[in-house]
């Protein structure tokens, strides 16, 4: 195949070997399956600001670190070339950041290998055949099986959360099955959880997106995972071992914002679907 511009560089300087093909287009980035290192990788690489669908990104941004007072004046303006210039390359950069950060602190992502040119090299992350992960969203489970991975990613976000990000994008067109449990992709919106005074809000989006695809025949009462997590959070006893009940208390004023997004979220996206008379398959549909 027709070799990527920005993938070029790292052939050049022997970082990769070999593009295989195109594995998976987002609307912030194009990953291709390299070889690379003697195993079969995937390279990441960001679409420019002009082709990337993602909006709101001020919300996402908020104090994200600048050391250079020149960068840091740049970024305030974003008028001028050197500013947008540094804007790409802080914002490209954000994900190689935290996926390097989360997986030093344990959770399931995809093992970063190396981030140069702006192209992120990371782990291709397979299942039990060897092929690579579907996407949960693609993905067929038994009832048993479905609460399994639920319970899983409820302990991944609980992870990430622990290592004060928030991946800000979550949902299950965003985690890996590779036959063993979920795999978290795709960070380049995610936050700095004590930074960001949006933190709070955007775990609960981010959690709602999960719970309207896994019920169980529970209440909304008893899906408050993310109000659960970030009151342990704030108070500082959130563990990576935390267990989840999803049941919480909301003090009487509170508007329940986890319910208010689920009712959206039923709206606008299609729902899990268990078929009884299907063998008992727990089945996510696009």
């Amino acid at each position: 195949m027709r070799i990527p511009p920005r993938l070029a560089p790292l052939i050049e300087y022997g970082v990769i070997d070999r593009v295989v093909r195109p594995l998976l287009s987002g609307k912030e980035a194009q990953v291709y399956l390299v070889e690379s290192g003697g195993e079969l990788r995937a390279a990441k690489v960001y679409k420019d600001r002009s082709e990337r669908s993602f909006k709101n990104k001020s919300s996402y941004t908020e104090e994200r670190k600048v050391r250079n007072s020149r960068d840091r004046r740049a970024l305030s303006k974003r008028s001028s070339k050197y500013g947008r210039t540094k804007d790409e390359e802080i914002w490209n950069s954000a994900e190689a950041d935290t996926i390097y950060k989360l997986h030093d602190a344990g959770v399931r992502v995809p093992k970063p290998h190396t981030f140069i040119e702006g192209v992120l090299v990371m782990e291709c992350v397979v299942d039990s055949e060897g092929l690579p992960a579907q996407r949960l969203a693609d993905c067929r489970f038994t009832k048993a099986e479905a609460k399994s991975v639920f319970d899983a990613l409820m302990g991944e976000i609980v992870g990430m959360l622990c290592a004060d990000v928030v991946h800000a994008d979550m949902s299950v067109y965003n985690v890996l099955f590779d036959g063993e449990g979920p795999v978290v992709i795709d960070f380049p919106q995610s936050i700095v959880a004590s930074r960001n005074r949006n933190a709070r809000e955007i775990l609960i989006r981010d959690v709602a997106n999960i719970t309207s695809r896994f019920k169980f025949g529970r209440t909304r009462e008893q899906l408050r995972f993310a109000h659960e997590m970030w009151d342990l959070y704030e108070n500082g006893e959130l563990l990576p071992s935390t267990k989840l009940t999803g049941e919480f208390d909301l003090p009487e004023h509170e508007v329940d914002a986890e319910m208010l997004l689920e009712e959206l979220l039923q709206m606008e996206e299609d729902q899990v679907m268990y078929d009884e008379e299907d063998g008992g398959t727990f089945e996510f549909s696009e």
